[in-house]
């Protein structure tokens, strides 16, 4: 008899038992001879489910339920398996009767007003993603939907990388290994997106200023205008207002037969953008280009007045606008370039008098109340002849540092010499790297004022 009661004790241990008549169904209303299954299961929640109140599961404390494990029992004759997870006690020992179980006792309507039963609160995930004073619980914004939340980064096709044998390693391993970008690669895509940041606050004007002619501040304007052209989504246009006759327009190599005269004369019938298409040319980095007039007897009737008109114009249609400046810093149109401009490009060849001449030029602005717009100034010391230069060109570099926010180098291109149209693709690389780092550091300039203002 004790072995029996033995046995029944360890099968009820291991979460079995022998026989049914001590599961008392008969508190719970269930007839002998009948069959009863109980399932029990616990939904399952994350920790941020359950708060700092008890939950109740039966009318027993969730809290005060022992280690969780895995019961067995075997349901009727077809010794089916039915794995549920219940709170079981810990095992008694084999000489010791397990004490009667205690009949279930049915919860009354105060325990459930007291008591949360154990279940998911899909509710408060859903709240994870919504603003911090939105109170609408089941509302939320449309910026939530952000490719960050909603793209699987499993998913998400990278595209081809460049570099030669990175590329080659992607083609052969049929697109599955992507090595990303070579670092030259990298370096160009750095510097477009400084070249295309965000510029605020209206157009930004950009004069290019030179005191002695033949030191390249037409090539530098040109220069300057295609490498922000071809990198930024908003428009850029270069005007020249070279008192003499200038030639910005014939360096890209196309004319739309009008100038910066045609502006001026019917500058109150543009209207929209159309209008102002007409008249300015475009290259195929899409800079577009106003010219000056070819006659210089009606060139020198351009004054600050005509300037501010053409200003006006580029201003609504333009984000950034370029000014060469022509020889000489106290012609006609002068005042109102620098009275407009917002940041100064100071061109110097690579001369012993073109570098001082230069260096006069900031001295001669910063007399004139211009001496916040030299400390924030580019110099860009432009090598306008093959070979090696005269001049030390480390030394004048620290000369103009000491000066001006920067300094930029642009080094000799035979296309640029030749004095014939500039096509920016057919130029050198590291031509085309100076000129693109040259529009970094303007646009930089333009997006610190602005923060500063």
């Amino acid at each position: 008899m004790t072995s029996d009661r033995n046995d029944e004790t360890q099968d009820a241990e291991n979460g079995i038992l022998s026989s049914t008549d001590s599961a008392g169904t008969t508190d719970i209303g269930i007839t002998d001879g009948a069959t009863a299954q109980i399932d029990i299961a616990l939904p399952v929640a994350d920790d941020d489910d359950f708060d700092d109140a008890d939950v109740v599961l039966d009318d027993v404390a969730f809290e005060d339920l022992p280690e969780l494990t895995e019961l067995t029992e075997v349901v009727d004759d077809d010794e089916q398996l039915l794995t549920s997870t219940v709170a079981t006690t810990p095992a008694a020992p084999a000489s010791v009767a397990p004490a009667p179980a205690a009949p279930a006792v049915a919860p009354t309507p105060d325990d459930d007003a007291h008591h949360e039963r154990v279940r998911p609160r899909t509710s408060e995930i859903a709240l994870q993603s919504r603003r911090l004073g939105d109170f609408e619980p089941d509302r939320e914004s449309a910026d939530l939907l952000t490719a960050d939340r909603l793209l699987d980064p499993a998913h998400v096709v990278q595209p081809e990388p460049e570099g030669a044998w990175r590329h080659f390693v992607y083609a052969i391993s049929g697109r599955r290994i992507n090595l990303g970008d070579s670092k030259r690669a990298r370096a160009r895509k750095e510097l477009d997106r400084r070249i295309a940041a965000p510029l605020t606050g209206g157009a930004k004007f950009v004069p290019v200023l030179s005191r002695k002619g033949g030191v390249g501040k037409t090539t530098v304007t040109t220069l300057l205008g295609m490498a922000l052209a071809d990198a930024r989504d908003d428009r850029v246009i270069a005007v020249d207002a070279n008192p003499d006759r200038g030639t910005l327009a014939e360096r890209i190599g196309r004319t739309s037969g009008r100038t910066v005269r045609d502006l001026v004369r019917t500058h109150g019938e543009v209207h929209g953008f159309n209008d102002l298409s007409q008249i300015v040319a475009r290259d195929e980095t899409r800079l577009d280009v106003l010219a000056s007039d070819a006659d210089p007897h009606v060139s020198e009737a351009f004054s600050d007045d005509d300037y501010r008109h053409v200003a006006d114009l580029a201003a609504h249609f333009y984000s950034v606008v370029l000014t060469d400046t022509g020889t000489g810093i106290v012609h006609s149109v002068m005042t109102a370039t620098l009275e407009l401009s917002d940041q100064i490009v100071i061109v110097a060849g690579l001369s012993v008098d073109e570098a001082r001449l230069a260096s006069e030029t900031l001295t001669w602005l910063e007399t004139n109340g211009h001496s916040e717009k030299v400390r924030q100034a580019v110099v860009v010391l432009n090598t306008a002849r093959p070979g090696a230069p005269l001049v030390r060109a480390d030394e004048l570099e620290s000369h103009f540092r000491s000066r001006v926010r920067a300094v930029v180098r642009v080094p000799y291109d035979p296309q640029i010499a030749a004095g014939s149209a500039i096509t920016f693709r057919d130029l050198q690389p590291e031509t085309r790297a100076a000129a693109r780092e040259l529009a970094a550091v303007v646009v930089e300039g333009l997006r610190a004022q602005a923060a500063a203002a």
